[in-house]
């Protein structure tokens, strides 16, 4: 139902893990996600911790869905002084090629614990359904 683009974007998340890197807008950390397909609606899911609602967008273009979010740093006032900072901060951005056999037009999000969920319906016409046989009626010989 989707297909990966981007074959060096995992190489890309483990050295922003181990260089500690912050995303940027220019070069945006990437967000886990898991993507299945629940009998006719196709979900997705990715994990945006900390990220308030209003600072994710999502956005399809034909059969592009971008999702962008951004989580800033959270201090309780100006005289804080951070003395740890393990959690990712900055820019994400995933990009996922859907299916033609997705609805676009019919996507839901809901955005719960941290949680985003996209639920794309899947179309009619990808949808399993059985043929008819024929008695052969149709393929009687014409009369000479």
């Amino acid at each position: 139902m989707l297909m990966r683009t981007e074959s060096f974007r995992e190489l890309d998340r483990l050295s922003q893990q181990l260089l500690g890197a912050t995303g940027t807008w220019s070069r945006p950390s990437t967000m886990p996600m898991d993507a299945y397909r629940d009998g006719d609606v196709y979900v997705i899911a990715l994990d945006l911790p900390g990220v308030p609602p209003e600072a994710i967008d999502i956005g399809i273009e034909r059969n592009m869905l971008t999702v962008k979010a951004e989580r800033r740093p959270v201090t309780g006032s100006d005289d804080a002084r951070m003395d740890l900072s393990e959690r990712p901060l900055g820019a994400f951005c995933r990009k996922v090629v859907l299916a033609d056999t997705l609805d676009t037009a019919r996507i839901e999000a809901d955005y719960d614990a941290g949680v985003l969920t996209l639920r794309i319906p899947v179309t009619e016409r990808a949808k399993p359904r059985k043929i008819a046989v024929g008695t052969g009626a149709r393929h009687q010989e014409l009369p000479s």
